[in-house]
């Protein structure tokens, strides 16, 4: 099915969910380790609707999750190399990045090429990703870390940080870089005043929230489709993203998929799994 037609597809799915908000599709990836469920969200049409075509023609099945990440995501769903079709040929899709939807742990996003090749950050046509994350300290999360380091540097030249230039330099020779990190960051407040600087992130209620209990992967909000959620066997993918791995993070034993649709109530979905329609919450 072309990606026009899958657009059009997509809208009509989207109004058709919201005239009737009767019957969603549940999507199931079983694998080896167990099964994932998951729900595909509706302001993503064009995702929506091409995964569940996908999923409906068999294309994702004898795919792997070929790229896994502890404490950061899993990815998998390369229907094109599988179907042995050039690179140069690989279908994309609009990038539909939705504020509302962020990479809190058991999201499903759309990988992409790079924003040097690919600026409008079109996601690929198959690949996604399940995220896994971690959980984050507030003041961990609010930091802008690329700032706080330059602006850390700068402010431990001043004479009277004598005693922090020390501190610095004592965790650094013994490597205690996790401590490092914390110190720089307990000092971002201070710093802001001192060098008149905004050295914070800004971040939803919702955000923090989440990603101080759940956790997540937040560095990649707003720069990737977000278009799903799992809802049962979020505990698989994190098994899965413990696999020892070798060149380019792909397992060594590799892990298999075979994905599913089915179209059920959205309040029987409620029911057996507990997931809250944003409408409906």
């Amino acid at each position: 099915m072309s990606i026009l037609r899958n657009l059009v597809f997509g809208i009509l799915l989207m109004n058709s969910f919201a005239c009737s908000g009767q019957k969603d599709y549940l999507i199931k990836i079983e694998t080896e380790k167990g099964e994932i469920v998951a729900v595909l969200f509706d302001d993503t049409p064009a995702h929506k609707s091409n995964f569940i075509d996908l999923a409906e023609d068999g294309r994702f099945d004898s795919t792997q999750f070929h790229r896994v990440l502890k404490s950061f995501m899993v990815q998998g769903g390369d229907v094109f190399t599988k179907e042995e079709l050039s690179p140069a040929e690989w279908p994309t899709l609009p990038a539909e990045i939705n504020p509302t939807h962020f990479h809190k742990k058991g999201m499903i996003a759309a990988a992409r090429q790079s924003n040097g090749v690919n600026p409008e950050r079109r996601s690929n046509g198959s690949q996604f990703y399940i995220v896994i994350g971690k959980v984050y300290q507030e003041d961990e999360l609010k930091a802008d870390m690329e700032k706080l380091q330059a602006a850390f540097m700068q402010y431990v030249q001043l004479a009277s940080q004598e005693e922090l230039r020390m501190e610095y330099s004592r965790l650094y020779a013994a490597q205690r870089f996790d401590s490092l990190t914390m110190l720089v960051i307990s000092k971002r407040e201070e710093i802001e005043k001192s060098l008149n600087q905004n050295l914070t992130k800004t971040f939803s209620k919702e955000q923090v929230e989440a990603y101080t209990t759940v956790g997540g992967t937040p560095h990649l909000d707003q720069e990737y489709t977000v278009f799903g959620e799992v809802i049962s066997g979020l505990e698989v993918a994190e098994e899965i993203s413990k696999l020892e791995t070798g060149n380019r993070d792909i397992p060594i034993d590799p892990v298999y998929m075979k994905v599913t649709v089915e179209k059920m109530a959205r309040k029987k979905i409620t029911k057996e799994y507990g997931y809250a329609y944003p409408n409906e919450k």
